[in-house]
């Protein structure tokens, strides 16, 4: 059919992974799963962010060489893939030798177009963020975002990118693009920051003070700022600059980020891409904050929710339900363990669980036999996916689960006997097999379970899908 590339950002590797980052690729990786569906080539980005003071000052205080540190955490964070059921085609990390080079290669095309330039500065700068500050940015004199760490002072000669010469570029590309940015109040949100006018970001670090990233190409006391390099991950990750058909092929591409990232991909990286005379990105989907009890759930305030750990508790499938189908697609959300339980509970356990099972045992008792099909992901479904309403999606699958339901209850279908009760239950497996072929982006395991019990002419009873959690 076509191609499709979709991305995640790259997280640091100063923690373990968090549960908004595990909402992040989990999204990207329903994304994914339902284009392959439909039949279009995917390339699925996702990785780890290396370089940076944040790395380096924790690489420090646990008495490693940064590479050991990163080598180590890189590992976590591909067992993702495993933890959480990922289908990503490509894990880059920004200390691949090949993305270094691509990285100075995209560089050298922004200083040739004259945007790139040298200056003294002073600012505040939060390491947590890896960015500058302005006064009007503080609360209280502290970054609100990391509320806990304190901000530095920096005053360096550094080289900056003239982020002020795309301005009305950028205006006109949101206003070319109605959907560039997903949602529509966070691209409204960006048109008002660029209007606000743009000042020119710096772009690199004095090397004696802090060694830990790529080289500035043609001065060996500067090394990049950590944000300039680790955005060009999008188009390294697909062999770029010397894969030119690879990269024709599947860029521009669609990036799923956090709120926390809006600046930098859908205005600074954009910028960078129109300096370096290259496309700008197809579409950037941004989700919302998790919190915990209001607080945002992040690395910074300690109060962060290992999603390993209860993908081993409740099942990955479990988990992967409760981020798409009870976390608000773009607003903030608290996430507890209550809550998750109790959609387990209600959705899965006593839900699409207790259908299958009735079904199945009911089935099985008759021998019944249905004729087998091929069916693939509802038009409905894929519709809402294309519009990030992983919600919406998951909620339309969801009532054929009650409609299943209803029919067995008021059919009482345990008292029909002979042709009536084949007949019903035929039409319950056929439904049982549309809601398993619509639930594999989201719920693949589950989806395959459902198969293995339903697809086949002959029906038989499995496993529970989801054991109840006793109290």
């Amino acid at each position: 059919m076509g191609k499709f590339y979709i991305t995640t950002t790259t997280p640091y590797v100063n923690a373990d992974p968090h549960i908004g980052f595990a909402l992040e690729i989990i999204r990207a990786d329903v994304l994914a799963r339902m284009h392959r569906a439909v039949g279009d080539e995917v390339f699925f980005n996702t990785g780890t962010d290396e370089h940076g003071q944040k790395i380096y000052q924790k690489a420090l205080e646990t008495g490693k060489d940064p590479k050991t540190y990163c080598d180590e955490y890189a590992i976590k964070f591909q067992g993702l893939k495993t933890a959480l059921n990922l289908s990503y085609s490509n894990f880059i990390r920004t200390t691949d030798e090949h993305h270094l080079t691509a990285a100075q290669e995209f560089w050298k095309l922004c200083e040739a177009k004259g945007d790139i330039y040298k200056k003294v500065y002073k600012i505040k700068y939060c390491v947590g963020c890896e960015l500058e500050k302005t006064d009007s940015e503080l609360t209280n004199g502290k970054c609100p975002l990391h509320p806990n760490q304190e901000l530095e002072n920096i005053e360096e000669e550094n080289y900056f990118f003239r982020f002020s010469n795309y301005q009305q570029r950028l205006l006109d590309l949101y206003e070319s693009q109605a959907g560039f940015v997903i949602p529509e109040f966070r691209q409204n949100e960006m048109k008002t920051f660029i209007k606000g006018g743009l000042q020119d970001f710096s772009i690199s670090r004095l090397k004696a003070k802090m060694p830990w990233g790529v080289d500035v190409p043609g001065d060996d006391k500067q090394i990049m700022y950590v944000w300039f390099d680790a955005l060009i991950n999008y188009i390294s990750a697909l062999g770029w600059p010397e894969d030119q058909k690879k990269f024709a092929e599947f860029w521009p591409g669609t990036q799923v980020c956090g709120k926390d990232n809006l600046r930098q991909q859908t205005a600074m990286w954009q910028a960078m891409l129109m300096s370096a005379g290259l496309p700008t990105s197809k579409q950037v989907f941004v989700g919302g904050f998790l919190t915990s009890e209001g607080q945002k759930i992040s690395k910074s305030l300690g109060n962060v929710i290992n999603p390993i750990e209860w993908s081993e508790k409740y099942g990955t499938d479990a988990l992967r339900y409760f981020l798409l189908a009870e976390v608000s697609v773009f607003e903030d959300s608290d996430v507890t363990v209550e809550r998750f339980e109790e959609a387990y509970q209600g959705n899965l356990a006593n839900g699409i669980g207790n259908l299958a099972a009735r079904v199945a045992t009911m089935a099985e008792k008759i021998s019944l036999k249905v004729t087998e099909q091929r069916l693939g992901i509802r038009e409905a479904v894929i519709n809402k996916l294309v519009i990030f309403r992983f919600d919406e999606a998951i909620k339309f699958i969801w009532e054929d689960i009650k409609t299943a339901d209803t029919l067995i209850n008021q059919r009482e279908v345990w008292k029909l006997i002979g042709k009536e009760q084949e007949f019903v239950l035929a039409d319950l497996v056929r439904i049982i097999r549309q809601i398993a072929a619509d639930l594999e982006p989201f719920m693949p395991e589950t989806a395959e379970k459902l198969m293995a019990q339903f697809g086949g002419e002959i029906i038989k009873r499995g496993d529970n899908l989801f054991q109840r959690i006793e109290k």
